[in-house]
């Protein structure tokens, strides 16, 4: 099918949907919609999700090193899933907490269930990059060298690098009684070595632990003048191993193997007398380097008795072992994307569009003024927003600039241009949460540049993290104040906007800017819970009228008219929201989901979920936005920050915001109906909680490149 003809076949359904039949019509008073047959493992959904991920590395349709680069991204989800959901469960077992989740399963038992599934991806993670894609490089000229395919030129080169730059920053480390097993960071590479005969104080042999540098790559490039055909590359690893023995002179190395331990990195923080959220953060950010191991990666050559000493100094079990059929540290593979200059290997570039109203140079809060801006990033341009903030820092008539910061990138043209208001007078308020996984340390760095050019930094409220992404501009009009925000669905992260797909509204309507003012003061100041007109918030009210919602569809059903829902998201979790949603499929509402990653709720099941379809799209670029559209509701299309999750609903700042006006509410829903109605890139969830790719037409675009076509330019 053409991309013209797709379009012409594109049914917006705003004002119509699949009538329900009143026959199927149900009694749902006899079903127990809380039994846990009808709920999966979040744990194991997150797992399926990233086992799709490591699909698309054996995929065909992608170009070499895409490939290559899913195939690590599977590397870096797995890493944090020990890092984070496996530390948990151990958290769990370590307490004593034997208390099943609404799927049934205790954590005792889907941790054995973990580390098995994960053995058989992880063979299957290195059969594809030994079999396919190391193979598949080689064809293209771009070749990693094993110690055994070194040539005289390749060994000198590779020694003199050793002597160079490894030896003066490796200290090995000899194990006996006064040199005790040291303290490893977290997923470090790291080799242990059975050593024969005495060293200089006459000590007998023993082990050794030689640490691989961290301020060294672990992918080495070859000089074009040692080998001028062809990219080639050296590991690290291969390096140390093959001359690691000169760390010992005078001994022989018997045995030397590569190792990695992962460890619990999920930082935790008593509400109970912290003074300084930022102070006491940076105390928590060291012990993340040396928390309890989770996971032990080994070479597959890994002799028994070398493994049976790693884990009892980590106290792990065989379970938490993963024998690996080639470098254990996979994820410094990313430097590679780099390092070769081969765009043919890679997606087609293409050019983020950008409406007429919003280009560089074009006054954009007159053209808010005109009306609502809405984009989709990443086939839309991110720079309108920064560039709106920039305009703000130099516009004399702008009094007050405040937004919200979860993530943002390095260098950030944001945090230039917040710092740049405030050096100019305005007055900058910036909520910044400090909590953000893995980019704390960042965002600590950036609330100190802020606050060193006068802007108000503030870390949320304690026991929430601020998740949502709002941004309020304060201007004088004449002789009144007037207010324009900005809300999206992802981070204010230029980096990751070229990457995840996400929604931007801009906006100038009074409610909605009224509405975002109220979340600022709640966040910012103290007092009672605040009402917004438009805007719905977490941890406030955001289930209880996801719930309303679906119950308004339910009944709607049940009165025999039209009735449906469409809800796109990273993850639903939430028991609370699953059994409504269970009991609006069975009263006939028409219910389809478009859940990336994690789902809890089961599909298709008889009298339960039989009126709901569950499809997961895994392509180019990473599912982000949350957009929820209820056909009957007072607004019927929301975007929001928030997925299903309890941590969203319950335990985190969120706003959901209603996209007003038809025009840019059906472009929404018919952006929706084209991941729902295309069958490329796409993964259908089964009754039994399985996924099954769906089959497609090569000719048929995906819904990515659907998109891609109708906004970017390719």
């Amino acid at each position: 099918m053409s991309l013209q003809s797709f379009n012409k076949s594109l049914k917006v359904v705003v004002d119509n949907s699949v009538q329900p039949a009143s026959d199927k019509k149900l009694s749902v008073s006899d079903i127990d919609f809380s039994n846990n047959e009808f709920y999966e493992n979040r744990e194991l959904s997150l797992l399926k999700f990233n086992s799709r991920v490591l699909q698309q590395a054996k995929s065909d349709k992608h170009p070499l090193l895409e490939r290559l680069m899913f195939l690590l991204i599977f590397s870096s989800n797995l890493d944090e899933f020990y890092e984070i959901r496996v530390s948990g469960l151990k958290k769990q077992l370590d307490f004593g907490r034997h208390r099943p989740g609404p799927d049934g399963k205790y954590a005792e038992n889907l941790l054995r269930e973990i580390h098995e599934i994960v053995r058989h991806e992880l063979e299957e993670q290195y059969r594809i990059l030994n079999e396919d894609l190391f193979p598949s490089l080689a064809q293209e000229n771009i070749h990693f060298l094993h110690r055994d395919k070194w040539d005289k030129n390749v060994i000198e080169w590779t020694k003199s690098y050793f002597h160079d730059e490894v030896v003066p920053v490796v200290s090995p480390l000899g194990l006996d009684p006064a040199h005790p097993f040291p303290r490893l960071v977290n997923k470090s590479l790291n080799f242990i070595l059975s050593l024969n005969g005495k060293d200089a104080f006459g000590r007998d042999s023993g082990l050794a632990i030689v640490p691989a540098p961290r301020s060294l790559p672990r992918l080495i490039k070859v000089p074009k003048e040692i080998m001028p055909e062809g990219d080639n590359f050296v590991f690290l690893s291969s390096i140390i191993h093959a001359y690691v023995e000169e760390f010992f002179p005078g001994m022989t190395v018997s045995e030397c193997h590569q190792f990695r331990v992962t460890r619990n990195s999920d930082l935790e923080m008593s509400n109970v007398e912290i003074q300084d959220v930022a102070s006491a953060l940076q105390g928590e950010l060291h012990s993340r380097r040396f928390g309890t191991a989770t996971k032990l990666e080994v070479g597959k050559e890994c002799p028994e008795e070398l493994i049976s000493f790693l884990l009892e100094r980590f106290n792990l079990s065989k379970d938490e072992l993963f024998a690996l059929d080639g470098p254990v540290n996979l994820q410094r593979l990313m430097a590679l994307i780099g390092m070769v200059d081969r765009p043919d290997l890679h997606f087609p570039k293409f050019s983020p569009g950008t409406p007429k109203s919003l280009e560089e140079g074009a006054d954009i809060f007159a053209a808010v003024e005109k009306g609502d801006q809405l984009l989709l990033h990443p086939y839309q341009s991110f720079i309108p927003i920064i560039d709106w903030v920039r305009q703000a820092a130099k516009d004399p008539s702008i009094l007050s600039i405040k937004q919200t910061l979860y993530r943002t990138n390095e260098s950030s043209e944001m945090v230039e241009a917040l710092v740049e208001a405030a050096r100019n007078g305005k007055e900058v308020t910036v909520v910044i949460e400090l909590r953000a996984r893995f980019d704390e340390e960042e965002n600590i760095h950036f609330a100190s540049i802020l606050q060193e050019a006068g802007a108000v930094v503030v870390y949320g409220v304690l026991g929430y993290k601020t998740h949502a992404k709002m941004l309020l501009f304060v201007r004088r009009v004449g002789n009144t104040l007037k207010r324009y925000a900005h809300l999206g669905t992802g981070n204010y992260h230029r980096k990751t906007s070229l990457l995840y797909t996400d929604y931007s509204l801009l906006t100038a309507d009074p409610i909605l800017c009224a509405d975002v003012h109220k979340v600022f003061q709640q966040i910012t100041g103290m007092g009672k819970k605040i009402h917004p007109k438009l805007i719905i918030h977490a941890p406030f009210s955001m289930r209880k009228s996801i719930v309303k919602m679906i119950k308004h569809e339910k009944q709607t059903a049940l009165d025999g008219k039209p009735a449906r829902i469409i809800a796109k998201l990273n993850a639903l979790t939430d028991p609370a929201v699953i059994k409504e949603l269970y009991e609006a499929s069975s009263a006939g509402v028409q219910i389809e989901l478009i859940v990336r990653g994690v789902c809890c709720l089961k599909p298709k099941i008889p009298r339960v979920s039989e009126n709901i379809r569950v499809i997961s799209v895994v392509g180019r670029f990473l599912e982000h936005s949350r957009v929820y559209y209820f056909l009957n509701a007072n607004h019927p299309v929301y975007c929001s920050s928030a997925d299903w999750m309890e941590r969203n609903l319950s335990n985190r700042i969120e706003v959901c915001f209603p996209v007003l006006g038809n025009k840019l509410a059906n472009r929404i829903i018919k952006e929706l109906e084209i991941h729902i109605n295309t069958k490329g890139q796409s993964w259908e969830l089964q009754a039994n909680g399985e996924y099954k790719e769906l089959t497609f037409d090569v000719k048929e675009p995906d819904a990515q490149n659907i998109l891609l076509n109708q906004l970017a330019q390719v």
